[in-house]
């Protein structure tokens, strides 16, 4: 047992140092063969935001300027992004792919994209039996009532939320869009739906954003309008200028947008005030909180009731959102940086290929800290446990072979006077193995021991004295069988509660994957499943630390049962011969004489 000691400090040093190693297995799985760092940098060498965002839906360009679009199955169904971690699945929206004229578009849905700090996300690519997971209504958060990127041709406009708030007319499709496919109005309006998500209750936060690009600044154009009686929501364009009108109140004009130039126009709603937003920049304020709307608004065109209508607005637009919630201005300065031709928030890598990687060691990358805390201790179960059943396999093999030994050396005098064995070990005629490691040695010298005491030699033994040397022999039977289930109760230990600690990290695991997996608002097997995996790790854990030790124990205590058996037996056959050869019988005592 000392000599497995440094071995086992050993063994538990890799042990504890085996999350550092697998941490260092960066690649998320081995199906997917290609990946692309991704850069997201917010701060002033890049995007220049003044404060955090938060969760941000970024777009991705892909050309043949940065991507070569070989190895990605067709449409991109197996793109999948994974956030700086490592192992965590972010959710995206394919709306544009097309590999052979090297062109993509794409939205991802970043959790924390922060100004202070870069952050790295992964493209991983190249698995062309992975299924599309494509879905835009995880991309962009509950609050977008309607998000519209017109990259239909000749039908209406397609909601990518889950409000499935389409659009009621079909107008010609703008090629060559701030962002692919945009549509073009002048023409008619754009109707959107009286649908309740859409509605607007009085004072409530409100977000409106689109890239237009007017065809000429020519008066008042209507780009959005809402009215209901009295009340009344526009944003329109004066000679190029943007400017939002709220019941009959207008704000002050800005500097116009350059005739043909792309420009983001965004306006928010929140706590009596209203806030106009060009290029991610405030131009405007106008107090006044909206009021209740319940009808249909209206894209391109004034809605139906205004006393003097607008022109209806001439001019592209594209990637048009509608939110329940007012932005903050760092999202919508977001939104441009990311969105424009010019975005400067993502930078691209060179692709890296990997080398492979199991199956078991993408589960143990996935492992959280709490399951490397279970494995961590089952680990340590499993090293004493091991250590404890080589140490004993050990020792019960050197007694059975010097118990072995000493049973031949025993048969051969069989006829001798039982001291014989004691001759043969005083002139050094007996084996060193019989007599360090033979338990039935033992009890022979033992008896012998209590012979010579009792001066058996010249005057026999009583009936008594055989019986005493018998229990002196049992209890060295008993003591042995003691050393030999001594840390056997370790064993079962292990075998009771080893799957028991596996089990409790696996229930550890699975609410910490359906609690992440809620707070993220990522459902899908790809974020769920890794975590999954790893939880159910920490019981196989627990089963492979328990089913060695139950075989072990098993074995082991057949073992000892043998070698007990056979001392009993000695004991036995011993005590017979002892019998056989001093016993004397007791003089019979004189008889009383009879009471008269």
């Amino acid at each position: 047992m000392a000599r497995l000691l440094p071995r086992l400090l050993l063994s538990l040093a890799a042990l504890i140092a085996l999350p550092a190693t697998a941490a260092s297995t960066d690649w998320w799985q081995a199906e997917w063969p290609y990946r692309k760092p991704i850069t997201l940098d917010a701060g002033p060498q890049g995007a220049g935001l003044a404060a955090d965002p938060g969760r941000t839906p970024v777009l991705l360009r892909l050309h043949t300027g940065n991507f070569s679009f070989d190895g990605v199955a067709e449409g991109g169904k197996d793109l999948r992004f994974i956030s700086a971690d490592g192992r965590t699945v972010l959710n995206h929206q394919v709306e544009q792919f097309d590999a052979k004229l090297g062109m993509a578009l794409v939205w991802v849905d970043v959790p924390g994209l922060a100004a202070n700090a870069p952050q790295t996300i992964w493209m991983y690519y190249g698995n062309a039996k992975a299924p599309a997971s494509s879905n835009g209504q995880q991309v962009f958060d509950p609050d977008y009532t309607l998000v519209y990127h017109f990259a239909e041709a000749n039908a209406p406009a397609r909601d990518t939320t889950a409000y499935g708030n389409n659009a009621g007319a079909v107008v010609p499709a703008a090629e060559g869009a701030v962002i692919g496919r945009g549509a073009q109005l002048g023409e008619g309006p754009l109707p959107l739906p009286a649908s309740a998500s859409l509605a607007q209750q009085a004072g409530a936060p409100f977000t409106f954003s689109a890239w237009i690009k007017p065809a000429a600044p020519a008066g008042d154009q209507a780009l959005y309008s809402r009215r209901e009686g009295e009340a009344e929501l526009l944003i329109g364009l004066a000679n190029g200028a943007p400017f939002v009108q709220l019941n009959g109140q207008r704000s002050t004009l800005a500097q116009p947008i350059p005739e043909g130039q792309w420009a983001h126009v965004a306006l928010t709603a929140s706590e009596g005030t209203l806030q106009l937003y060009l290029n991610g920049r405030v131009i405007a304020e106008l107090a006044g909180a909206l009021p209740a709307f319940n009808g249909a608004p209206v894209i391109g065109a004034e809605a139906p009731g205004a006393a003097t209508p607008l022109a209806n607005f001439d001019g592209a637009i594209d990637e048009l959102r509608i939110s329940r919630a007012a932005r903050s201005p760092a999202l919508l300065q977001a939104d441009f940086a990311s969105q424009g031709g010019d975005a400067r928030l993502a930078s691209y890598g060179a692709d890296e290929q990997t080398t492979g990687q199991s199956h078991f060691g993408f589960i143990l990358k996935a492992m959280p800290v709490d399951a490397w805390v279970v494995v961590a201790v089952l680990g340590l179960m499993l090293l004493l446990s091991w250590a404890i059943m080589i140490a004993k396999s050990r020792y019960f093999g050197t007694v059975a072979r010097a118990n072995e030994a000493f049973t031949l050396q025993y048969r051969k005098v069989a006829g001798a006077p039982v001291a014989t064995l004691q001759s043969m070990e005083r002139s050094g005629a007996l084996s060193a193995q019989v007599r360090e490691a033979s338990t039935l040695w033992r009890l022979y010298r033992i008896a012998m021991e209590e012979m010579d005491g009792r001066g058996s030699h010249h005057h026999g033994l009583t009936a008594a004295a055989i019986t005493s040397i018998r229990a002196t022999m049992d209890a060295e039977v008993t003591r042995e069988t003691e050393r030999m289930s001594k840390r056997m109760n370790w064993l079962s230990t292990t075998i009771e509660g080893a799957p028991y600690i596996g089990l409790f990290g696996t229930v550890i695991g699975i609410m910490l994957v359906f609690v992440v997996a809620a707070m993220a608002g990522a459902v899908d097997i790809n974020s769920v499943a890794p975590g999954m995996a790893a939880a159910l790790l920490c019981t196989a854990a627990g089963l492979g630390v328990a089913i060695p030790a139950l075989f072990g124990y098993n074995w082991l205590a057949s073992r000892a049962e043998a070698i007990a058996a056979d001392m009993s037996v000695f004991v036995d056959e011993f005590t017979a011969r002892l019998a056989e050869e001093f016993d004397r019988s007791e003089p019979a005592a004189p008889a009383r004489p009879a009471v008269a």
